[in-house]
Formats: structure tokens, sequence, C-alpha cells
């Protein structure tokens, strides 16, 4: 049970925003369903709506701990006093409530900067997630993701076997917020931004699947998974951009994407950040075919 008295600043505002801004951890969905089952109490008195609070007012949120603090366990694959390289899972957003980086905050509660990712991978996509330790690091590695000096490399079990081993192939990407997806074109479009992808075949199995090594010089919105598809050979797995009867053939429910490796090609002086230049961090293949 948590206690808690408002204050000041919330005189006069929603119940949730008092809440989620000082339970650690409470998420929209978990505030509202603990309002349902009427286990929250303003003033001694149950509530079961999103009521406007008053200064003073005593609100008791009946919790179990466990639910503001979920376990989970960090998969480090490196770190030092600078930077923190983490394997992130399937169906974990970098980002945003319960992700990634909420745990990496829970972890690090007590330092004075707690780390932050220095980019991004889609909920369903696995591998390497750089975060800086500290401001300065933070600073510096924005830049060089900026300027292409961090090479980010993905694994990519994809269906049909690409008739070249190796290209460099470019297309336009239109982002479709409404239906949080994208679509590719050929040819220039309104509202269509240039991508590069580039990729190289590791392996070709008999199943009519393969396994791609892939680059990308511009960072956009699904861009490989869209890209891929477009060009052919969509990701085993990929529920939005894939084929639905191959999927199920292979019985997979998430695309079979990896971010593999992080490398360090710094271009200009990264300050106390030089000793990673020329370095890359290589994750095992964990899968190679189907």
């Amino acid at each position: 049970m948590k206690k808690l008295i408002v204050n000041h600043k919330y005189d006069g505002k929603k119940l949730n925003k008092f809440l989620l801004e000082n339970i650690p951890n409470l998420s929209s969905n978990l505030f509202y369903k603990t309002l349902r089952k009427k286990d929250i109490k303003v003033n001694g008195k149950r509530v079961t709506e999103n009521i406007t609070v008053f200064e003073k007012d005593e609100v008791l949120v009946y919790i179990a701990d466990s639910l503001l603090a979920p376990s989970f366990d960090l998969d480090i694959f490196f770190e030092d006093e600078n930077i923190l390289i983490l394997n992130k899972p399937v169906n974990l957003e970098v980002t945003g409530e319960n992700s990634l980086t909420t745990y990496v905050h829970q972890k690090f509660k007590d330092s004075n900067f707690k780390p932050m990712p220095c980019h991004r991978l889609d909920r369903n996509t696995t591998g390497l997630v750089l975060f800086a330790k500290n401001q300065e690091s933070l600073d510096i590695l924005l830049g060089k993701f900026k300027h292409h000096e961090i090479e980010k490399h993905y694994l990519a079990l994809v269906f049909g076997i690409p008739k070249n081993s190796f290209k460099r192939c470019e297309a336009y990407l239109f982002k479709d917020n409404k239906k949080s997806c994208v679509y590719i074109a050929d040819c220039f479009k309104k509202g269509y931004q240039k991508i590069i992808t580039t990729y190289r075949v590791l392996e070709k199995y008999p199943n009519n699947t393969s396994l791609l090594d892939v680059e990308i010089e511009t960072g956009k919105t699904h861009q490989i998974r869209a890209h891929l598809a477009h060009l052919g050979h969509p990701i085993i797995g990929d529920g939005k951009y894939g084929i639905n009867e191959v999927n199920k053939e292979f019985g997979k429910k998430y695309q079979m994407l990896c971010s593999y490796v992080l490398k360090f090609d710094f271009k200009t002086d990264s300050g106390i950040l030089n000793y990673l230049n020329e370095k890359s961090f290589v994750l095992e293949k964990r899968w190679m075919s189907l």
C-alpha cells in the first residue's frame, strides 16, 4: 500500500497525473486497472473515476510492490565507466513505459546520471543497444551516430534467395503515422524520403531462406523490414511487412532481425571515448537457419 499527500503542485489536477508522477514505475494501464478494482482511496473513500484532487488530500493506493518493480535481468554485453551495451530481447521497447530504459534506470537508480540510449530498435528486433553512462559520452555518441561514425549491422533471416550476393539499394520511404507503417517506392514521390540499405548474403539454406548482413546508411522507421519486403525478401516472422503464410509455415511470431554488430569508426576527435575507435562489438549468431 502506498500513502501519498497531495501537495500544492497538484492542487486541482487529475488523480492519474498525480499518481503517475509520484509512484515510480506506475503505468497508465496499471493505474486504470487499480481504479476499476476500487483499490484507490481518496480521503478514506474508494474512487472508481479519474477524479480531481486537491492540496492536502490523502491518497491510498493498494498495489503490490512486485507490480511496480517487475523483475528483469539485463543482458549486459559490455560495460565500462562510459558506455553500456545491452542485448535487448524480443517484445520490449527501448524507451517508454516498462521499457529497456526503465529497467536500466532501476539498476542505476543510485547513479548521479542514469544511462541513456543512443539509438533505438523496434520492439521485436533483438540485439545490441548502446547506452551512455554520462552526459559527455551521450553528447559524443549522439554526434557520432549523426555523422555515421558508428556502424550498425543486422542479421536478417529472409524468405527467398537474393540474386546478388551483395547489393546497395536506394529507394524512397513514406511514413504513415496514422497506420503506424511505412511504404517504399523506387522513385521519388511527394512526402517520401530517400533511404539506402545494403545487404550481403551470409548463408543460403535449402528451405528457400537466406541469412543477410544488413547495414543502413539512413535510419528511418522500419527501414530494413519494409525495404527488404519491397525487394521481394521479407523477413521471416514479420507480421507487418512479411507474408503471413510463410510466417505460419516456419512458426515465427516475431521478425527474425537482430542488431549484432556495433563498430566504432571515428573520423574526428572523440574526447573521453577515443579508446573506442576501431573497436567492434559482435554478438554471436543466435540462429543460422530454420
